[in-house]
């Protein structure tokens, strides 16, 4: 789970990466609007990328959820408690 959003994220981020320089190593010679609009898209990747590395997923476990009865148990008669 963890592994294919990295994946993801890096992915994003190489395509975020080759945007910029292919924007400004090649694409400006021949238009400088089409390699500033291929860096206002660049741009607009980094955010989605940081989105899809910390989506959690249905397979995810949530920070409370330890998997021992007994602890969260115990956790839920805190919680019970502090609403009181």
């Amino acid at each position: 789970m963890y592994a294919r959003r990295r994946r993801r994220y890096f992915l994003l981020m190489g395509v975020c990466l080759t945007l910029f320089v292919t924007a400004w190593a090649v694409v400006r010679l021949w238009s400088v609007t089409a390699a500033i609009a291929m860096c206002v898209v660049a741009a607009a990747i980094p955010p989605v990328a940081a989105i899809v590395a910390n989506r959690r997923g249905p397979e995810d476990r949530w920070w409370d959820e330890s998997g021992d009865p007994e602890s969260d148990r115990w956790w839920k008669e805190l919680d019970r408690r502090d609403r009181r």
